[in-house]
């Protein structure tokens, strides 16, 4: 008996790959504004604190919503969750094009902020339906490197394409990334189940939520997260208009702010590869942390100011050996979750405080920064952040360590 011919379906590994790149689309959209900050200051009157509230606006949703994405991404279809953000990542950065004021420009971070939430918190629980067991560590390291990967290439592009051709037709062309993205992973990822066969009981994701919102891990790994991802994004966010207030344009401002966010992707993978060899998760995020706090002196302390390229190797430092707090508290989140069926409501939580950090770190520096004339009270923000990193490292090596030795 001859079978009828069908189309071999996409290997999964490659497939897992294609959500990683929508993760990378939906980290460019965040990583979109930094190079374009000098632009709309000039076209827009936009003050120093209002572009930290633009740089932190897109993390809005994520403050009240991450949780319980991480519950209700099963529901709604991972698939489904992925292209609708996607799609909600396109419209706004289309409509942000034909902005002409600061408050509209406000509003729309905000719902890119929503789009990227609806692609970044489904997707490790869609990679882990994709590939074999034996491939999910690996696609998970890699997926632990989208933001930064994301935010590298935007930072390299903008300088050189922004005074060529302005802000809006920026946003425009990732309006036509986001959408193309959308029809790629709509075509090529196989469908969600159907919704009666992934639909979940009201109380048990009620009782998901108070599990984890009861776990003291949760907590500390999700606040550790949040005290890294404000002050980095307070840092590198910056960058663009440091630079260019230095007098530094064109590619080398891209090849700079890019270096510095492409470093940081380079310690995310690193913690993964020396959490496999051995390295306690605790002496990771206290080298990260120690490392964060003094790349931050030596980029912004005034005994540095003539020294310019020992600034930059402080940036690098900073970021690069940062990368080791989020690659480990990834894989904390993952093995201090309550159980086997919170762990997609645990990275929830750890996205929603991450998020919290990200909104409150930029308009704390850029007010730092205004009060003083200039950039050299970071430190401030930077050290307090990593010795507070620092203590609460300690109580997640704590808890860890009574959860391998308990009965």
């Amino acid at each position: 008996m001859n079978l009828p011919h069908t189309q071999a379906p996409p290997r999964p590994d490659r497939t897992a790959w294609l959500v990683v790149a929508a993760g990378v689309v939906a980290a460019l959209h965040v990583g979109k504004l930094p190079p374009a900050l000098p632009a709309l200051q000039h076209d827009l009157g936009l003050t120093l604190v209002q572009s930290g509230f633009l740089l932190s606006m897109v993390q809005v949703a994520g403050l009240g919503l991450a949780v319980f994405m991480g519950l209700l991404a099963d529901g709604m279809g991972l698939k489904r969750s992925m292209v609708r953000g996607l799609c909600l990542l396109a419209l706004a950065s289309g409509v942000g094009a034909l902005a002409t004021s600061v408050t509209a420009l406000l509003v729309l971070r905000a719902i890119e902020g929503l789009g990227f939430l609806l692609v970044a918190v489904p997707a490790p629980a869609l990679i882990r339906r994709l590939v074999p067991p034996e491939q999910l560590s690996g696609m998970l390291g890699a997926w632990g490197a989208y933001m930064p990967t994301g935010t590298a290439l935007a930072l390299l592009a903008g300088p050189l394409f922004i005074p060529a051709w302005g802000w809006p037709h920026w946003w425009l062309l990732f309006a036509g990334v986001a959408s193309g993205m959308a029809l790629w992973l709509w075509r090529v990822v196989p469908a969600d189940p159907p919704r009666d066969a992934a639909k979940r009981p009201l109380t048990g994701s009620g009782q998901r939520l108070w599990g984890t919102l009861s776990a003291r891990g949760p907590w500390l790994v999700a606040l550790t997260f949040g005290l890294y991802s404000g002050q980095w994004l307070a840092v590198v966010g910056f960058l663009p208009s440091i630079y260019a207030a230095a007098g530094i344009t064109g590619a080398l401002l891209g090849v700079l702010t890019a270096g510095a966010a492409a470093v940081n992707m380079a310690g995310n993978m690193a913690s993964g590869r020396w959490l496999q060899r051995g390295w306690a998760p605790l002496h990771l995020l206290l080298l990260g942390f120690a490392a964060m706090a003094l790349g931050s002196v030596l980029a912004f302390a005034s005994f540095t100011e003539s020294l310019p390229w020992l600034r930059y190797a402080g940036v690098l430092l900073f970021s690069g050996m940062g990368g080791l707090v989020p690659g480990t508290l990834f894989s904390l989140a993952v093995r201090l979750a309550p159980g086997e069926q919170q762990v997609a409501t645990t990275v929830g939580w750890v996205q929603q405080l991450s998020a919290l950090g990200q909104f409150i770190g930029p308009p704390v520096a850029a007010a730092l920064a205004a009060r003083a004339g200039g950039w050299q009270l970071t430190p401030l923000l930077t050290v307090g952040c990593c010795a507070v990193g620092a203590v609460l490292a300690w109580a997640v090596g704590r808890v860890l360590s009574q959860a391998q030795s308990g009965p």
